[in-house]
């Protein structure tokens, strides 16, 4: 068996046996197998996909890649949340305090930006001194005591995916159902918690675009991980336009600090609230999202989420200040307005394309090696349904790069679709699998 009969055998459109990802995995791990040629393998998968058999074979060998978390010394029902990616999501950064304050011991992994979407990590580390890099007996004690830790994928963790994860981003192999399913579902079975909740997108900012694909995927990991004896839920939500207003990581981290103040946009808390439901029943806490729901609005009203992401930031290296105080975050060094040509509301908007003008600020990674600068953005003043005159704002670009600062006001004015009707609105949440 060589890597190159394996390439040519999905090229050709055959299924691979379970022997032979274990195989590939195995070798790609050790190094034995090249980038080269596991790109290759990537992109032929994208073109001739993979069926149910081998998405499952691979996601149980990428999470046999390295060491299974043992969080047997974590009191309750552990429970962690994952997004498959989209543009200004930053749910975990307002959910994962939010339920730990209402007792939910959050025990969460996290990754970094793939592609146009954001990731958890990168967002946080806009905290001065904010580590992810904690030890297996640091993670289990700072949930024992405040129910959250929020760590990156260890090397001993899935590490054929933390290998793939990277190279898919930068080999435009990031959008194919069963890669994404296993990436995700890999890493929540090695992780160790005991019921976990799905953040599945739908819509233009989304890897799936269309409805269909983004259940077929959700039910592929309610599959996975019930076939692992993982407690699972799957929430199928709105990317047709970006979460909140903020698209960049510290603009991103300021506007999670205002909904955890009760002061943040409306999507965004109702995203937050509605996952924290389904996470509330499964760690025991309520009997039901109802019930859930309501101590979850609690919290936030009467401080106790907010108060709960400060301890979260100082338990992991970062300066609580910086929550008290959020322009102490990284802030660009220009700010200027994209400004509308047309008139009339705001019938659609190319979401992706607003993560993608993100990224061309530096606010994303376009090669294995970019460094992220965590200042620049996108601040929206004009979604879905509202209105806009000729010459009016639609946001806020800031950047550190005069000339891209420019092609960002270009890009951005461009995203937006007009026309002289207000459009229906579409719900935030499509569906439920559990």
């Amino acid at each position: 068996m060589t890597m190159c009969d394996l390439i040519i055998k999905k090229k050709r459109g055959h299924m691979l046996t379970g022997q032979e990802i274990d195989w590939m995995i195995q070798g790609y791990t050790e190094g034995r197998i090249p980038d080269y040629q596991m790109s290759a393998m990537m992109m032929a998968v994208c073109f001739n996909g993979m069926n149910a058999e081998e998405t499952k074979e691979l996601t149980l060998a990428m999470a046999r890649s390295g060491d299974v978390l043992d969080l047997s010394g974590i009191e309750g029902i552990k429970v962690d949340k994952h997004s498959t990616g989209g543009v200004g999501d930053k749910t975990s950064l307002v959910l994962a305090p939010l339920a730990a304050s209402i007792g939910v011991p959050v025990a969460k992994m996290s990754g970094r930006g793939l592609g146009h979407t954001g990731g958890t990590i990168d967002k946080l580390e806009s905290f001065t001194g904010f580590s992810t890099s904690l030890t297996p007996e640091e993670f289990i004690r700072n949930v024992n005591e405040i129910h959250i830790a929020v760590a990156g994928q260890t090397a001993n963790l899935a590490p054929a995916d933390k290998k793939l994860y990277a190279l898919r981003d930068v080999t435009g192999t990031v959008d194919q159902m069963s890669l994404i399913a296993s990436s995700i579902m890999s890493k929540k079975l090695a992780s160790g918690a005991d019921a976990i909740v799905l953040d599945v997108k739908t819509g233009d900012g989304a890897f799936m675009k269309k409805m269909e694909d983004s259940m077929a995927l959700a039910r592929e990991m309610v599959s996975i991980g019930k076939l692992a004896g993982k407690d699972m839920t799957a929430v199928i939500s709105d990317m047709d336009q970006p979460l909140g207003y903020a698209v960049g990581n510290a603009l991103e981290v300021k506007e999670a600090i205002l909904t955890l103040q009760g002061e943040g946009p409306e999507d965004l808390r109702e995203l937050s609230l509605v996952l924290g439901s389904y996470m509330a029943v499964k760690a025991g806490r309520a009997q039901t999202p109802q019930e859930g729901r309501k101590m979850l609005e609690d919290s936030i009203e009467n401080g106790k989420a907010f108060q709960k992401f400060q301890e979260f930031i100082q338990s992991q290296g970062g300066d609580p200040r910086e929550a008290l105080c959020p322009e102490l975050l990284p802030e660009a060094a220009y700010q200027e307005e994209a400004v509308s040509d047309k008139e009339g509301y705001v019938s659609g908007i190319h979401t992706e394309e607003v993560g993608r003008v993100c990224l061309l600020l530096g606010g994303g990674r376009e090669t294995k090696e970019s460094v992220i600068d965590l200042s620049v953005g996108i601040v929206l003043y004009k979604k879905k349904g509202d209105y806009v005159r000729k010459g009016e704002p639609l946001a806020a670009i800031h950047a550190n790069d005069r000339k891209l600062l420019e092609k960002a006001k270009e890009r951005l004015a461009s995203c937006y679709e007009f026309s002289g009707t207000r459009p229906e609105k579409q719900p935030l949440i499509r569906a439920v699998i559990e």
